[in-house]
């Protein structure tokens, strides 16, 4: 199918979602008014949620059915019947240079913007949580939205972008919502937001935390080669980047997933020095010791940002070359 006979299709299967949070999408996966949206889209959003199908009629989310936290996922419902769904397809089948299709609400007000593109990449975070990089473009009021392959199936869900860099966006595997979809019962919006009122890091809170990185005598890279330093230069800067904007969106665990599946690629290289691999081991250990993301995900900033410093300084202690590169963000 081309992108304009997917969009013509597909289009009353998808929905704007309203809180106090601000908009995103989400598609129809039951008719009896299960839909799959982020996790983020809803979080923080108050009791009062509105999903509004494409005719204009206007419903309030009366549960949440299942959520899954890693993969910044949700299944909601409304009070309504013989809807149009959306099919899900294999994502575990995509592959980077397979066609795709994204269908979303950017910025809260295109609504119905369609975008095509490639997958750029098929990138495993960590053991349990993989994402799909998509060279379709989208924006923020897009997140929740349906990602489709050229049979018209969701192969995944517009999750966040990177607003560093080039045409970065990102979703997750439509297979992550197979366990959340056609569940009975839930909770209600009002327990829901209960909870995440009470989990949810408060914004004013956010800037107590203070920096701690760790300041290591350049002894700590003795026996590292140029080659292992550059590139866990690259590695660390690299998860920075993308991490950064996570966390600045809100997504605190989604931040630490980032931040840990860069630091246990570096601890577990075998070509890596031990120095390197050491300090990565160290931040790995302060995160796993709190049960806070927001917290986990500065542990891991703070060991990111002590190695890269003490690395600007043994590359080279009178013109950071590296640092000038790659600069804090």
């Amino acid at each position: 199918m081309t992108a304009k006979e997917i969009f013509i299709r597909f289009k009353p299967a998808i929905v704007r979602i309203k809180s106090k949070a601000g908009v995103g999408t989400g598609f129809i996966v039951g008719e009896d008014g299960q839909i799959a949206t982020n996790l983020h889209v809803i979080a923080g959003g108050g009791t009062k949620i509105t999903v509004r199908l494409v005719d204009g009629a206007e419903f309030q989310v009366k549960r949440v059915i299942a959520i899954d936290p890693q993969r910044d996922l949700a299944v909601i419902s409304i009070d309504a019947t013989n809807l149009p769904t959306l099919k899900l397809g294999d994502s575990d089948l995509v592959s980077a240079g397979d066609r795709v299709v994204a269908i979303g609400n950017p910025l809260g007000v295109l609504d119905y913007t369609v975008s095509d593109g490639l997958i750029s990449s098929v990138r495993p975070l960590d053991e349990s949580v993989t994402v799909l990089q998509i060279s379709a473009p989208i924006s923020e009021g897009s997140s929740g939205g349906p990602l489709f392959n050229p049979y018209g199936e969701v192969i995944g869900i517009s999750t966040f972008i990177a607003v560093k860099g080039q045409n970065l966006n990102f979703g997750v595997p439509s297979n992550y919502l197979l366990p959340l979809i056609n569940r009975k019962g839930g909770q209600t919006i009002a327990a829901f937001a209960a909870k995440f009122e009470r989990e949810l890091p408060r914004l004013e809170t956010i800037g107590s935390i203070r920096e701690s990185a760790p300041k290591h005598d350049v002894s700590l890279l003795d026996g590292c080669s140029r080659e292992n330093l550059i590139n866990a230069f690259r590695a660390i800067s690299k998860a920075i980047e993308v991490g950064a904007e996570v966390y600045n969106r809100g997504q605190h665990e989604a931040c630490f997933v980032i931040y840990r599946s860069a630091a246990s690629k570096l601890e577990q290289d075998t070509n890596q020095c031990d120095g390197i691999r050491r300090s990565m081991t160290d931040g790995l250990t302060k995160a796993s010791a709190t049960t806070d993301f927001t917290q986990k995900a500065w542990e891991m900033r703070d060991a990111f940002d002590g190695l890269r410093r003490v690395i600007s300084r043994r590359a080279n202690p009178n013109q950071n070359r590296l640092r000038n590169k790659y600069r804090d963000r």
